[in-house]
């Protein structure tokens, strides 16, 4: 069985690919289900795919493993991580969560996927010839990947980058800290009220409201997107939107958008 959590479509990528080589079954994960479980078969393993957000697995991924109900131990367990460019010590911070669940981490892989995360300045989207290199790459090693998987193999195989412990246990804090907020989100005129970005927000974090005012005063018409608070950043909002109405703040201005192409 693979979980898998995804914003923009790279980790889903991976995740059906890696059920279809693997021949494995794919089960969304749901961060607002209070009591997660799953039902393994004897001897089958378990996959978790996921975005790295600054250098760990999401928290709503952790949360949602530190809540799951397994009803028997996977006879092997694997993470497959997507990222911008490398994820520190994500699978040694992981395996602590999964552990405290009765699980032992025994393989660890990355993929270095387009970026989706420019909340920042200075974070921008890959070229679209950066996007197709990654993208092919990753088309390349899924089948190596998804070998060593059936063979279960113990690895970690993973793009550490520079600081990996630092960025991993503090910087990651600090991300948490200071800038996962959905108080910097704006919407403009040229939304057309479709409500795709509540529709994808895996965090059930948006509504469409008609009592909405921008941040200089003037009340919009027609339906809008309004944030509760609840967010993650995955940014599945901005980057899904039809006329790329939304935007964070003054930082994803003129930089574009990504999802996965289908």
């Amino acid at each position: 069985m693979i979980l898998y959590f995804s914003g923009c479509g790279n980790s889903k990528f991976v995740a059906e690919e890696l059920a279809r080589l693997t021949n494995d079954s794919l089960v969304q994960i749901n961060p607002l289900e209070s009591k997660p479980s799953v039902a393994l078969e004897p001897n089958e393993a378990l996959g978790v795919v996921c975005p790295v957000y600054a250098w760990a697995v999401p928290r709503v991924v952790s949360d949602y493993i530190s809540r799951l109900t397994i009803n028997i131990k996977p006879s092997y367990c694997y993470l497959a991580c997507t990222c911008g460019d490398n994820v520190g010590r994500t699978p040694e911070r992981f395996a602590k969560v999964l552990k405290a669940r009765g699980v032992s981490l025994d393989a660890a892989f990355s993929f270095v996927m387009p970026e989706t995360y420019i909340n920042l300045a200075g974070f921008n989207l890959d070229t679209p010839e950066s996007e197709r290199r990654k993208i092919n790459a990753v088309r390349e090693r899924l089948p190596l990947v998804a070998e060593r998987i059936k063979q279960c193999e113990k690895v970690v195989d993973v793009v550490r980058g520079k600081m990996p412990r630092f960025n991993t246990y503090v910087t990651n804090a600090l991300f948490y800290s200071l800038l996962i907020t959905d108080k910097k989100f704006t919407v403009n005129d040229r939304c057309i009220s479709c409500g795709l970005c509540a529709k994808v927000c895996p965090l059930g974090n948006i509504t469409m409201t008609g009592d909405y005012s921008d941040p200089q005063g003037s009340v919009a018409q027609g339906l809008r997107p309004l944030w509760h608070g609840n967010c993650t950043n995955c940014m599945a909002c901005y980057h899904h939107c039809p006329n790329n109405a939304i935007h964070f703040g003054k930082a994803t201005q003129g930089k574009g958008q990504y999802i996965f192409p289908e």
